[in-house]
């Protein structure tokens, strides 16, 4: 399973899922899961799959620009950011993070307590300061949901250095996904509301 969140809502007996055989023949597991059906919606699992989308929305000028520079994993400070990227004087460093918990339409960040995130959040804070641009991106990892919000419940904390990043100046930003068993695509902005 390419999922080290909890799923508790999404694996459940008699679940639709989606595999995928993998590459590798000598592998212990011949198949991955890439998707699960929660009613109506089609969730996609691959937690590898947000990087990857959002690198392709931000070439593809989603972010208003196509950044000059885009480099994947790069450290500042006593963090590992997901991108960096440039456009003429800015220098942005971006952390991605999947979602896949919802409820009512009503999605949340994380489904399991995260004190990497947590950590994540004050370095983009501390970029801030230093005179970079920073991004905590939520990539929604399904279609058509109302807004995202953290979730407090689960990780107080991590709601908590949200707001605080947010306050420090750190963009926050959730975009839904259009999801098939074959695709995962970002689709637009969903509003985000602290709490």
């Amino acid at each position: 399973m390419k999922n080290t969140g909890r799923c508790r809502e999404l694996l459940v007996p008699g679940a639709r899922v989606y595999l995928q055989r993998a590459e590798n023949p000598l592998r212990k597991t011949a198949w991955d899961l890439i998707a699960v059906q929660k009613g109506e919606r089609l969730i996609n699992m691959d937690a590898a799959a947000p990087n990857t989308v959002f690198g392709e929305w931000l070439r593809a000028g989603g972010a208003g620009f196509v950044p000059e520079l885009l480099r994947p994993e790069c450290v500042h400070g006593d963090s590992r950011f997901d991108f960096y990227l440039e456009d003429g004087g800015r220098r942005i460093f971006a952390e991605v993070k999947g979602v896949t918990l919802e409820e009512d339409g009503v999605v949340r960040f994380p489904d399991a307590p995260t004190e990497r995130g947590v950590k994540h959040l004050r370095g983009l804070a501390q970029a801030v300061k230093e005179g970079y641009e920073a991004w905590a991106v939520f990539v929604i990892q399904m279609a058509d949901v109302h807004h995202f919000e953290p979730n407090r419940a689960t990780h107080p904390a991590f709601a908590d250095a949200l707001r605080e990043a947010s306050e420090a100046g750190v963009r926050l930003l959730a975009l839904d996904c259009s999801v098939t068993p074959e695709s995962l695509a970002i689709r637009q902005e969903v509003p985000i509301r602290l709490i």
